[in-house]
């Protein structure tokens, strides 16, 4: 494996595969009534969120400290930030510390690629603007190989605001990776222009997709990242892209769904599809600390679990 996880397109299949099936040994801990491991013990990572963050940043947390690693949780608005220090100077703050590995969240993209020139640990990408959020997609093709078996050939769909979403670039490019078919559904307007470049299908029609797909996963409209009118109204939206009750009935029996959180419900999925048992929600926040533990485990401790 790289030093670092910046994108979800640096892992080969093997190196996905090796954090899969390390985070599959590590979720048996996780089910132990003393959940720790001495493995990271004496290291130091550093959690630099300049975005607000509940799961990711918890999930992180959580699992550093099952490895036995000293947490230190770095807040951008409490901090010099604020009062205007640069990326740049925080690294080398941190660097001074002896930092061994530092998971950032930023909002302008390609932040934790500037950070990997700067500081001498490794660097996690835990979100960067619109463009990636690689640990997300490792979680969520954890969640599915837990439930389905192989990727290999699965069909996945993808659904809603690609275009303000580093899940689903992280997501489609780790599932090509590991051999499945990924088709994005989308209006046309929240697709980015540089769509014909990924390794995927696009279809502008959900209900034609849905009795195809082994995964459906549902994104959030980022309502906060919008400035302008992507689609006419959110009933409008909900009506041609939610996933309700009478589109759930259209999947195959055993398709699951899945959702990277947080939900705006009643709007992208309906509260009985989400709390459905083919629902994946809740396991995929499990299995963010175990992934987790997994990239933290293969970047500082070990090749191999």
């Amino acid at each position: 494996m790289n030093r670092h996880l910046i994108s979800a397109g640096d892992l080969s299949k093997d190196d996905a595969l090796l954090i899969l099936d390390t985070a599959e040994e590590l979720a048996a801990v996780s089910e132990r009534s003393i959940k720790k491991l001495p493995t990271l013990r004496g290291r130091t990572v550093v959690n630099l969120f300049f975005e607000d963050s509940t799961r990711t940043r918890i999930s992180f947390e959580a699992a550093a400290k099952r490895l036995s690693a000293d947490v230190i949780n770095f807040s951008a608005k409490g901090s010099s930030v604020s009062k205007g220090e640069s990326l740049k100077d925080t690294a080398l703050t941190l660097e001074a510390m002896g930092a061994d590995a530092v998971v950032i969240r930023h909002g302008a993209s390609g932040a934790p690629h500037r950070l990997a020139n700067w500081v001498r640990g490794s660097v996690v990408n835990a979100g960067d603007g619109t463009h990636e959020h690689p640990t997300q997609a490792l979680l969520d093709a954890f969640s599915m190989r837990r439930r389905l078996g192989s990727l290999e050939g699965r069909k996945i769909t993808i659904v809603g605001d690609v275009l303000h979403s580093r899940v689903a670039r992280s997501n489609v490019l780790l599932l090509h990776t590991l051999g499945a078919d990924v088709t994005l559904v989308a209006p046309p307007t929240l697709l980015p222009v540089s769509i014909d470049t990924w390794p995927c299908q696009v279809s502008y029609d959900l209900d034609a997709v849905l009795p195809k797909s082994d995964v459906v996963m549902m994104l959030r409209v980022q309502k906060e990242r919008m400035n302008a009118a992507y689609f006419p109204s959110e009933r409008e939206y909900s009506r041609r892209y939610g996933l309700d009750r009478d589109r759930f009935a259209k999947m195959p029996d055993d398709a699951i769904v899945m959702h990277p959180g947080p939900m705006n419900r009643g709007m992208e999925i309906a509260a009985e599809v989400a709390d459905s048992p083919r629902s994946t929600i809740v396991e995929q926040v499990t299995n963010g600390v175990t992934i987790r533990m997994a990239v933290l485990y293969l970047l500082l401790g070990g090749e191999s679990a």
